[in-house]
C-alpha cells in the first residue's frame, strides 16, 4: 500500500520568487502520523540509547528523549567557556545544509536504522514505509501529478524528524578537542585554538560526509565566529570562503564574540517593541482590553 501526502508549501520568505521560497509540508494520513508516533516512541527512541558504535547521538539534541535548544545551548557555552580556559581563542563553524530533509536518501538512512536495536518486524516496516511513499502538490487550487518519493525524511511526518536524526549520527569530528553539536540539520564545529590548523580538515570531511548522504553545505550560509579569552588576543586571518562575524544565532540565542548577553537583550528588545506598536494598533481598532491581555502574554511575555 502506497501512502500519498498532500504537499502544501509555506512561505519563507514575504516575497517568493522561486520555488525554493517555499517550506514542502507534507499533510499526511491522521492513521499513518499515529502509527509513525507509536514506532517512534516504543521503539526508535529506546534504540537510541544504544547505538551501534559508529552511530552517536550524545551530540544531537533535537527530536530524541532529554533534548532541548535549552540543553543544547548550555552545553555549548560550558564547551566554550571550558575550552577558553587554555586557549587563546576558539573558533565556532555554523554549517548550512540546503534543504537538507528533503534530500536525504533513503538507502543511507535505512543502512543506519539497520545498525540501531530494532525489532526486525520494525526495520521491515520502515523499509516498506520509505519505498512506498508518493506526494503531490497543492497550491491555489490546483494539485499536482502524484509522484513517488526515493529521498527526503518527509516534512510534516511523524517518523520525518527522529529520521534526521538517525541519519546525522554517524558525523563526528575526525580530530581529538575538536567537538560537533546538532539540533536536528543545525550543525556547529567548535575547534579550540590549540587545534587551529585541524578546521580545514574538518569542514572536508563534513562536506565529504553530506555528499556521502545526498546533502550540500551550503558555504554562502556558512559563518564563523572567534571567541577570545581576552580582548588583546592576535586572530589568526578568516578564511577566504567562510564569512567571520562577530555575532551568531546559536539554538534561538544570539551570541556574540565576547560571549556577553547584549546582543541577544538588544534583540529580544526590539522585536518585543515591534509587538507593543502592534498592540497599538488593536487597541485603536477596539479590541477589548481582556483580549489586549492575552495577545500580550502570547507575544510578549512569551518570547521574553
Amino acid at each position: 500500500m502506497i501512502a500519498t501526502a498532500s504537499i502544501t508549501p509555506i512561505l519563507k520568505k514575504a516575497k517568493p520568487q522561486h520555488p525554493s521560497d517555499f517550506r514542502p509540508i507534507s499533510i499526511t494520513p491522521v492513521m499513518s502520523r499515529s502509527l509513525e508516533r507509536f514506532v517512534v516512541h516504543n521503539f526508535i527512541y529506546s534504540a537510541l540509547s544504544q547505538p551501534y558504535p559508529s552511530l552517536d547521538f550524545s551530540d544531537q539534541f533535537a527530536f530524541r528523549p532529554s533534548g532541548s535548544t535549552t540543553a543544547a545551548i548550555v552545553a555549548m557555552l560550558h564547551t566554550l567557556r571550558s575550552m577558553l580556559n587554555d586557549n587563546d581563542y576558539v573558533h565556532v563553524f555554523s554549517f548550512d545544509f540546503s534543504k537538507a530533509f528533503d534530500t536525504v536518501r533513503h538507502a543511507s538512512l535505512m543502512s543506519k536504522l539497520a545498525q540501531l536495536t530494532l525489532p526486525d518486524s520494525i526495520y521491515s516496516w520502515a523499509v516498506d514505509f520509505f519505498d512506498n511513499y508518493a506526494h503531490c502538490t497543492r497550491f491555489a487550487g490546483i494539485t499536482s501529478e502524484v509522484a513517488a518519493i526515493h529521498a527526503s525524511v518527509i516534512q510534516g511526518s511523524a517518523i520525518g524528524p527522529a529520521s534526521y536524526v538517525v541519519t546525522a549520527a554517524d558525523l563526528h569530528p575526525i580530530h581529538k578537542g575538536n567537538c560537533i553539536f546538532k539540533f536536528a540539520d543545525d550543525t556547529y564545529l567548535i575547534v579550540p585554538g590549540v587545534s587551529s590548523s585541524t578546521s580545514e580538515k574538518e569542514i572536508l570531511h563534513l562536506d565529504d560526509w553530506a555528499a556521502n548522504n545526498n546533502l550540500t553545505l551550503n558555504r554562502v550560509k556558512t559563518k564563523e565566529l572567534v571567541f577570545t579569552a581576552s580582548p588583546k588576543t592576535v586572530l589568526p586571518p578568516p578564511r577566504p570562503d567562510i564569512e567571520r562575524v562577530t555575532s551568531l544565532r546559536i539554538f534561538g540565542v544570539v551570541v556574540n564574540d565576547k560571549l556577553t548577553a547584549t546582543d541577544h537583550i538588544t534583540s529580544l528588545l526590539s522585536s518585543s517593541s515591534s509587538l507593543l506598536f502592534a498592540m497599538r494598533v488593536l487597541r485603536a481598532h477596539g479590541t477589548p482590553a481582556a483580549s489586549l491581555h492575552d495577545v500580550f502574554r502570547a507575544t510578549v511575555v512569551s518570547r521574553l
